[in-house]
């Protein structure tokens, strides 16, 4: 049912519909952990089941069919594997007889009299229910039904009551990659030592990047026009210097002496010499249209540098910005853990079945066995929403800075005025803009699937198809992520659905695309070159420090712990900054089109953007053109009323 919402603009819009879908998707979401609870998979997980079906801890009905089903399991708390090293990689599980048992093994077992003076002593059998412990040592069929010897120490998984060896060697084929690409344990173990020596150190140095990337937020609208001329300047001399090299080369290689050469030796020289001319001429071409490129966009990275600038005052008045990543990462390792939870909740739920062995498996039939299948979908799907949601507040809060003429009446709190105003009204759009790159998502990723299944079968045809169509999905993807950005800018800014906002953003990106290509390639440089200065700078400061300590001798793995962690805190924080100049782009578009500067038209734009605006308008008039430069490319995104 489509009903209208009034916003405090005036705005009368439908609220988008697949909001709808998705609280139903929501409701799927829950309906699979209450299914999973309501057939006893919380039970079978968290205190774990038998061989035969019965769980362990508790009281058991008798199964039809199975035997030791049914058995009363009060004081038998813990699960133990007969043979907890055999594993089944394949299917993901231990291919051993479990057993509930009193307590767990805390040492080794060597012997069957071991193992019956461990069950005398603790009351806990650690052999096939069918077999009493006097019998452990003259049955003979012990070697079957008792645990596989030596019996290695164990102690209870914290939450999950399974016995697992204390001694985790005999799960080396979990850790084959890791011990082939180590070859020495004691690598392994030094670079473990380093870790564990150094973690006040890694705390340290990862609390200094996160400050770093917060100082960084701030005065980065300082420093944005050194950087781009740095990286002007650094690209003028690359293409230059490359140039030259190989203009330097084909004559040196010209004019070497060919006389006292073979004739086999002659035919490499000229190859080579016609290479060297063909890549000389191929680096002049592509340096004189790098330098039309930047001739042309040179007035456009100006815009790029205002941006920036302002960019940083909206960080000074709505400080709150800096701490969204930390919201967003809180939202989503609540909602990983609870997929986790739910997943592992689908492993042990449904019906026993009795296996070939003769012991129970529990199985779903029917359309619900493939509620797994939903259930990765909906971890997608969520994913994407709650980063979606995180674009939308960002937008709604920079929105109300950007066309507050006064910033002195800013809302108290923007940033949850702007959610305030998600929750509302703007809940649909963003779970449609999110269930379009699942839609692309998913597909991208079953090819990626395919093609690891295929990897050295497949030829060479079917391996080209596979990567073409991968890359081509994933453009899809980024093209769809960029468009959906800017669709919740325009919804933020003309309160309209997903659909008529991504149109409008759309026209207007395409309307400003070298402006659009500037902000994005000088842009997304500048940030990278943030990126690198705080992962440089946490890197030194680990060197110097864990240089210094002399508790081991391995520190390579925590210097790379360190830094990857710098980058990716560096990234969190800066994919905010650049949310913020795309949003302020669009603003800037809206305000150039509709104002002039005039009485009862004034710009809605910071002081530096309108520096920017004026020295177009001289340069214009200079040109003999007038109007306002630039802004003629500019096109409305609203109906005037």
């Amino acid at each position: 049912m489509i009903k209208n919402i009034k916003l405090r603009d005036g705005n009368d819009y439908p609220k988008a519909t697949l909001l709808v879908h998705d609280r139903a998707g929501n409701r799927a979401q829950g309906f699979i952990c209450g299914f999973s609870i309501a057939t006893g998979a919380a039970a079978r997980l968290v205190s774990g089941y038998d061989s035969y079906g019965n769980i362990c801890g508790q009281k058991n009905t008798k199964l039809e069919a199975i035997p030791n089903s049914g058995m009363d399991h009060t004081q038998r708390k813990y699960v133990f594997f007969l043979d907890p090293c055999n594993l089944d990689l394949i299917n993901r599980k231990i291919k051993s007889v479990a057993l509930c048992v009193a307590a767990c093994p805390r040492q080794e077992l060597k012997t069957l009299s071991d193992v019956q003076k461990f069950a005398e002593m603790n009351g806990s059998a650690l052999c096939s229910y069918n077999l009493k412990p006097s019998e452990y040592t003259t049955s003979s069929k012990s070697s079957v039904l008792c645990p596989k010897l030596p019996v290695p120490a164990s102690a209870p998984i914290p939450f999950f009551h399974r016995c697992a060896p204390v001694n985790i060697s005999c799960y080396a084929k979990f850790a084959e990659a890791l011990i082939t690409f180590v070859s020495d344990n004691s690598v392994l173990h030094r670079l473990i030592s380093g870790v564990m020596t150094s973690k006040e150190i890694i705390l340290g140095l990862c609390l200094l990047s996160l400050v770093l990337s917060m100082i960084l937020m701030v005065i980065i609208r300082y420093i944005s026009r050194v950087l781009v001329w740095i990286l002007t300047i650094l690209v003028i001399l690359g293409s230059l210097g490359g140039t030259g090299v190989l203009w330097w080369l084909y004559a040196k290689q010209r004019r070497s002496p060919k006389e006292t050469i073979t004739p086999e030796q002659l035919q490499i020289a000229e190859d080579n010499l016609r290479a060297l001319l063909i890549y000389a001429i191929s680096a002049t071409v592509f340096t004189v249209i790098l330098f039309l490129i930047m001739l042309v966009m040179r007035k456009r990275v100006a815009l790029t540098i205002a941006l920036f600038h302002v960019a940083g005052k909206v960080f000074i008045h709505l400080p709150l910005l800096v701490f969204q990543p930390f919201w967003t990462f809180f939202a989503l390792v609540l909602f990983w853990a609870y997929w986790i939870m739910t997943l592992l909740f689908l492993g042990t739920t449904g019906s026993p079945v009795q296996n070939e062995q003769g012991f129970v498996e529990f199985k779903i039939s029917g359309p619900l066995q493939y509620m797994w299948w939903y259930h990765v979908v909906g971890l997608i799907w969520i994913s994407e929403f709650i980063l979606a949601c995180q674009q939308m507040t960002v937008a709604g809060a920079v929105v109300t800075y950007y066309f507050t003429r006064d910033k002195r009446n800013l809302p108290f709190t923007p940033i949850l005025a702007s959610v305030n105003r998600l929750i509302r009204y703007h809940l649909g759009t963003v779970a449609k803009g999110s269930f379009i790159i699942t839609l692309v998502k998913i597909p991208r990723m079953i090819l990626m699937y395919i093609h690891s299944q295929l990897k050295g079968k497949e030829n060479a045809c079917a391996r080209c198809v596979l990567k073409s169509c991968i890359c081509c999905l994933w453009c899809l993807e980024k093209c769809l992520n960029y468009l959906n950005q800017n669709a919740y800018t325009a919804t933020a800014i003309n309160s309209t659905n997903f659909c008529t906002s991504a149109k409008d953003a759309f026209v207007i990106l395409v309307e400003n695309a070298l402006r659009v290509a500037t902000i994005n390639t000088v842009g997304d440089f500048m940030l990278f070159l943030g990126k690198v200065l705080i992962v440089c700078s946490t890197g030194l400061a680990g060197i110097m420090l864990l240089n210094y300590q002399q508790d081991y001798t391995v520190w390579v793995l925590p210097l790379i712990i360190v830094c990857l962690f710098a980058f990716l805190v560096a990234h969190c924080f800066l994919s905010i900054y650049e949310m913020v100049v795309d949003v302020l782009f669009l603003c800037f578009a809206i305000d150039t089109k509709y104002n002039d500067g005039s009485p009862g038209r004034e710009f809605y734009m910071d002081k530096v953007l309108m520096e920017f605006v004026e020295n177009s308008r001289k340069a214009m008039k200079e040109a003999g053109k007038g109007g306002v430069a630039d802004a003629r490319e500019l096109k409305p995104m609203l109906k005037k009323r």
